[in-house]
């Protein structure tokens, strides 16, 4: 039996979830994933690794497929709600999805695919209008493959990133014990669940403690400090771009408004910011709204969490902490030798919360391991006084913007397909809101150029958080002797 659905036994009338106005205990998650899972086997007869893709918005129905998937045999492969149709059809394509499930608001768009490359299709809404029988479900390995998310490495497409179920509760539990969750907290989420940072560090530690998620339909900073307001919420995690947010619309408020959020926070129990660098403005701005200084900690799809600042102890701006307990990291140079202490050094990582492969990538994975086993992150970083300290990525192609990782490469082979540019390049720059900005040097046919219609077309074609923010138009980009182009000089431009 799955250690998730096994906690979850222990507390069935425990509330699990609060989403859309509904409140649904863990024998209303464990009922409704069992006849999900249920559901999939009638279909299917047994799912042996089946890649089930689903596109559900986030809230009790997103975890009852996903423990269904789960429960039934399956990999869940999640889909981004947000992406337009290439990008989610690159990810159906690229795992060889035999089953994609969709919420009713999304089966219009996903329908017609999945009749397309003769996927079997499967509609909530339908599901949900029929008399299930409950089947005896399999007894899952815990090595057996769970999950299948997508991140950006240095080549221009995005990789799936695979987990075990063993990997999965290596990571949750990690974090459970080092975060002191328990049964009495109360988080809302607030991220997006194709991601590790939401699905892992939110929702499955949570529902791992028999705590409760609570959810919302979507982000406004208004919205959030409403539901902080009823007093119940007291864990929060986000990435720094949400900080940023809440800070901004908190300056507008009155002071007698202002006095009453600080109040509420202040009660809260833990507050935690990942997926990007935090600017230390934010950190100190938010602790003086707030009373509390923010757990940064640092992790990848990859990995889940590696590093983090401790729960009880000092939290350093600027540093993303310690390994975490079960995690072994090491500073390596260029020639794969331990660095000195206070040398800087590629972060790299061992232990049981690492992934398992990348998705029928056997040279990417291979790649990305050295010989002795340990994963290569790409990240350097420097050890002061045992803290961590992000110096940046060995990589200049990867931007991380508000949360996510991205690939330049990616975002230029898209942009050359537009009739009107011959040639371009594709940096980050740094924006103390986002991270790092998407900014894009581009030679173009046409010196007329919409960009206002460029980005409309590009926003066709990939995520709106992939989407360049600003463009200077060039007439040769800057390369060096072997033609190669050289992005810092590209970065100087902005």
């Amino acid at each position: 039996m799955l250690q998730l659905v096994k906690n979850a036994s222990k507390n069935q009338e425990n509330q699990a979830i609060v989403s859309g106005n509904q409140v649904y205990t863990y024998r209303n998650l464990l009922e409704a994933s069992h006849e999900f899972a249920s559901y999939l086997l009638d279909q299917t007869g047994d799912l042996a690794e089946t890649r089930v893709a689903f596109m559900v918005s986030p809230g009790f129905d997103y975890v009852r497929v996903q423990w269904g998937i789960w429960r039934a045999g399956g990999v869940a492969v999640p889909l981004c709600i947000t992406y337009p149709l290439p990008s989610l059809q690159y990810v159906i394509d690229d795992t060889d999805a035999q089953i994609i499930v969709a919420g009713p608001e999304y089966a219009e768009l996903l329908a017609p695919l999945a009749t397309q490359k003769g996927i079997r299709f499967i509609s909530l809404a339908d599901v949900d209008a029929l008399s299930i029988s409950s089947k005896k479900l399999p007894n899952i390995l815990p090595d057996r493959r769970a999950m299948i998310l997508y991140t950006s490495g240095t080549t221009n497409l995005p990789k799936g990133v695979v987990t075990t179920h063993r990997t999965i509760e290596a990571q949750v539990s990690t974090l459970v014990k080092s975060w002191e969750w328990s049964a009495t907290d109360r988080i809302l989420c607030v991220l997006p669940l194709h991601h590790v940072h939401g699905i892992i560090n939110v929702i499955s530690c949570a529902l791992w403690s028999g705590a409760t998620v609570e959810f919302l339909p979507f982000f406004s900073a208004e919205a959030v400090f409403e539901a902080f307001a009823k007093g119940h919420i007291n864990v929060f995690m986000a990435v720094p771009t949400i900080y940023f947010k809440l800070i901004a619309y908190w300056e507008t408020l009155p002071q007698e408004a202002q006095q009453q959020i600080s109040d509420t926070l202040s009660r809260f129990r833990l507050m935690v910011s990942g997926s990007a660098a935090l600017p230390v403005s934010v950190m100190e701005k938010w602790k003086i709204i707030s009373s509390h200084t923010l757990l940064e900690r640092y992790g990848m799809t990859e990995i889940g969490m590696g590093i983090s600042n401790p729960y009880h102890g000092e939290r350093k701006a600027g540093y993303i902490g310690k390994p975490l307990p079960g995690v072994r990291v090491r500073l390596v140079d260029e020639n794969n030798q331990v660095v000195k202490a206070g040398q800087p050094g590629e972060i790299q990582v061992k232990g049981k919360n690492v992934f398992l492969e990348y998705w029928q990538r056997p040279e990417a994975t291979q790649k990305t391991f050295t010989d002795d086993g340990w994963f290569k992150t790409g990240d350097v970083a420097v050890v002061e006084k045992g803290y961590y300290r992000i110096l940046g990525r060995d990589s200049i192609d990867i931007i991380k913007s508000g949360g996510y990782k991205i690939s330049a490469l990616e975002i230029e082979e898209v942009l050359r397909t537009h009739p009107a540019i011959s040639d371009c390049s594709v940096v980050g720059i740094p924006n103390e809101e986002w991270g790092e900005l998407v900014v894009a040097a581009v030679m173009v046919k046409d010196p007329e150029i919409d960009l206002k219609a460029l980005n409309q077309w590009l926003r066709e074609r990939m995520p709106a958080y992939k989407v360049p923010r600003h463009y200077k138009i060039i007439d040769e980009l800057p390369r060096n002797a072997m033609g190669k182009v050289t992005k810092n000089d590209i970065k100087k431009m902005f």
